[in-house]
């Protein structure tokens, strides 16, 4: 890493590297998706490299995470092969003080959802900005959807005083596909009292595969903060 790099690449880097170091010999690890985590799967790979650490298998929570353990030479195994999860790595787009995540940034949100919680620890990777007071602050909840309920779900999420919204892809005409083939509604909570209650609410509504509230999984969360231009990690 050379210095010219900008401080939270940097911060990114070092959330990835805590969380990576807490991986031992012989686990099964989670991979979870988006930019921090991506760091961390890049040190467990150089952990490998190096002989640090042996015997390790990655269950990838999405297509993102599957070419980056392929990339950085993490042995991949899937869900059908393994009885269970000793750790999992995964970011989140906000963090509330009980630890309850909001997270789908990335419209990963359901296979997260699946490998998180069959892991034994599941650490949560953040920089200072996920950090909120209550959950819905500042993000949406994301909710995947079959493409052919987008209708009756965007009614019933209206009814429960969300402001749904399609997820539209960036660089590309048309919605965000998930890699399971369905859509992302995009919900805007005034408030959100009781995550744990939402989160049961939207998975009951027909049509919905999953939510991105992830409610009583982290175990641990990194944080990144950028203290005096230098990045540093604290445990939450």
């Amino acid at each position: 890493m050379t210095t010219g790099d900008d401080p939270v690449k940097l911060m990114k880097q070092q959330v990835g590297k805590a969380a990576a170091e807490r991986v031992q010999s012989g686990s099964i690890v989670g991979l979870g998706t988006g930019s921090t985590t991506a760091y961390a799967i890049q040190f467990l790979g150089d952990r490998l490299k190096s002989g640090e650490l042996k015997d390790i298998k990655g269950v990838p929570t999405s297509f993102q995470a599957s070419v980056l353990a392929k990339q950085y030479g993490i042995p991949l195994t899937t869900l059908d092969e393994i009885d269970h999860i000793d750790i999992a790595i995964d970011g989140a787009d906000e963090v509330d003080p009980q630890h309850n995540l909001i997270k789908g940034g990335g419209a990963a949100h359901t296979r997260e959802k699946v490998v998180d919680s069959l892991a034994a620890q599941f650490i949560v990777v953040v920089d200072s900005s996920k950090i909120v007071d209550r959950l819905g602050s500042t993000f949406a909840v994301p909710v995947e959807v079959l493409p052919m309920a987008i209708a009756p779900v965007t009614r019933a999420v209206q009814k429960l005083g969300g402001q749904p919204e399609l997820r539209m892809g960036v660089k590309k005409d048309g919605p965000v596909i998930t890699d399971q083939g369905n859509m992302v509604l995009d919900v805007k909570f005034e408030a959100i009292d009781n995550p744990a209650e939402l989160e049961k609410t939207l998975n009951n509504i027909p049509g919905v595969l999953e939510n991105g509230l992830f409610v009583g999984l982290a175990d641990l969360v990194l944080v990144g903060e950028i203290e005096n231009e230098q990045p540093k990690v604290r445990q939450m």
